[in-house]
């Protein structure tokens, strides 16, 4: 088996186990909620198969739909995250994604954040929107937007560089 399906499995079970187990608990005054889960999109290699980062990002999805019993607005804004995912990398990366150069977890660039930023945010919003599922609540769906797109990203950014693989 291929060092990158494997290092993928991992990072996929573990960001479920860490998401469940401890990221939604936090409900901070009712409108910050961290969702770092979705770094196994984000940090998806760029060279791999689209299909199966569609198909993971749907199982991904519907696995934190069942354990925080959501009724598939996981599952949507994650498979909607990875289908625009690639359109996120051209707009991001431009060249660098065409040479398929691009790596997330290396150090931080203004190219790197807005790619983390745009990924959040729209993940975020799309959540929020069927969460809610009432523009009478704009106001609100925009706060929790907000507030859990900054946490979410802070947290983001915090995990990939504590994980980040050595060089040898």
């Amino acid at each position: 088996m291929n060092s990158t399906v494997i290092i993928n499995s991992i990072r996929f079970v573990l960001l479920i186990l860490a998401q469940v187990a401890i990221f939604s608990k936090i409900n901070f005054l009712g409108y910050v909620n961290p969702y770092p889960y979705i770094l196994f999109i984000l940090l998806y290699p760029v060279n791999s198969n689209k299909n199966g980062l569609l198909l993971a990002s749907f199982l991904l999805g519907i696995t934190m739909d069942m354990f925080n019993n959501s009724g598939g607005v996981h599952a949507a804004s994650c498979l909607t995250l990875a289908y625009l995912r690639p359109s996120f990398f051209k707009f991001s990366f431009g060249l660098s994604y065409e040479y398929q150069t691009v790596k997330i977890n290396e150090r931080l660039t203004p190219e790197r954040f807005s790619f983390l930023l745009i990924s959040v945010l729209t993940h975020h919003i799309i959540f929020f929107l069927l969460e809610i599922f009432r523009f009478s609540f704009f106001w609100d769906i925009l706060l929790r937007t907000i507030l859990s797109t900054i946490f979410t990203l802070i947290l983001c950014i915090l995990l990939i560089y504590m994980f980040k693989p050595t060089k040898n």
